[in-house]
């Protein structure tokens, strides 16, 4: 399905998951939706270690199964998730303005701004360390 808008129920499902992700000791450095402009979709990104550790397919492996595991994920498709390292410049761009805390989920919304020449249209931010 491709998200052209997000709605409340998007915003719900990827705080669930991100409760989910921590509840299962898996690494979250920092997530958020993401508005891509030139794509017109949205994409859930997971910035996290386990990607630097031991690869993407194994970060979405590990969050596949915590979205089969849970009963309440059922709109959340692994096809809206992006697997980022917490070096990827955007996370460490957004990281240089937004910190939260540790294992803290906020809604922070990031709209029509440009940190190191990166214009960034819309971001959904839960968490940003």
């Amino acid at each position: 399905m491709v998200k052209t808008f997000l709605v409340e129920k998007d915003f719900n499902e990827g705080e669930a998951l991100i409760k989910e992700l921590d509840e299962a000791n898996f690494d979250v450095h920092a997530a958020l939706w993401l508005y891509e402009s030139e794509s017109e979709y949205w994409r859930l990104i997971i910035a996290s270690e386990v990607v630097d550790t031991h690869g993407a397919r194994k970060a979405y492996e590990q969050i596949n199964d915590i979205i089969n595991q849970s009963g309440d994920l059922k709109s959340i498709n692994l096809m809206d998730i992006t697997a980022w390292s917490p070096k990827h410049p955007l996370i460490k761009s957004l990281r240089s303005v937004i910190q939260t805390s540790p294992k803290e989920i906020t809604d922070i919304r990031f709209s029509r701004k440009t940190i190191d020449n990166t214009f960034i249209d819309d971001a959904y931010i839960y968490r940003m360390q």
